[in-house]
């Protein structure tokens, strides 16, 4: 259940999507839940839809056919990516204005405590097509988590390919370590974890002196968060 203040403006914290709703055994009480659901469906899909098209409108896109295809794909990634928001079962908690993933950030990036060889024993046993796995980005002093998915397994070289960051071997080293300026970035995958996973959807930031402003995820790393399997993250 999601707080009445999250819709009246009013100052709040974010509440837990599955938060129990000590009346809903009775009919009168369902219907009222159906009725605030789309009201938090509307509210999802309005705050969706507009960062969605301010990230268009900054976008260089020079093919019409290509910017006619992202728009006309909006109306249902938005509402698959509102659906995922409220069917939440896990421990993120939801901010309804602004559509995004909310959780207490670390003061500083777990990623640090990585480990070859576990996450080398990890992608060896649990690694499948579709798998969403979280991916330390560092450049320049900043340093984030990101979500990506496998696309590609490689078992006789040890090599996972993600669809956005490319190939990695399985104890998480990556051989794409240019980004399109030019600038070195560091990346590595990383074994799926609680700790990870929810930096990764709440967009964690940080820099050298500590926490940063948080960054807003895409509309496709939303979708992937809504795939993530918060029992044992396989």
């Amino acid at each position: 259940m999601i707080s009445d203040s999250l819709l009246t403006g009013e100052e709040h914290k974010p509440m837990k999507s599955n938060d129990s709703d000590p009346i809903t055994d009775a009919k009168q009480s369902n219907f009222f839940s159906d009725d605030q659901r789309q009201q938090h469906f509307a509210e999802l899909c309005n705050a969706l839809y507009e960062r969605e098209l301010q990230v268009l409108a900054q976008q260089k896109i020079d093919n019409i056919s290509l910017l006619q295809r992202k728009i006309g794909g909006l109306r249902h990634h938005v509402k698959r990516a509102a659906e995922q928001f409220l069917r939440h079962a896990g421990p993120l908690q939801i901010d309804l204005h602004n559509g995004t993933w909310q959780n207490k950030q670390m003061a500083k990036c777990m990623a640090r405590k990585f480990n070859r060889d576990l996450t080398q024993r990890w992608f060896v046993k649990y690694a499948r097509f579709g798998l969403c796995v979280p991916v330390h980005i560092s450049e320049l002093g900043l340093e984030h988590i990101e979500l990506d998915s496998l696309d590609r397994i490689d078992v006789e070289n040890q090599r996972l390919h993600l669809n956005k960051h490319g190939w990695f071997t399985f104890n998480g080293d990556n051989t794409e370590t240019q980004n399109d300026d030019g600038h070195a970035m560091q990346k590595r995958v990383l074994e799926p974890s609680k700790t990870l996973l929810t930096a990764a959807c709440c967009g964690h930031s940080w820099n050298h002196k500590g926490r940063s402003q948080p960054r807003p995820l895409s509309l496709r790393e939303l979708l992937l968060s809504g795939s993530i399997n918060w029992k044992n993250f396989r």
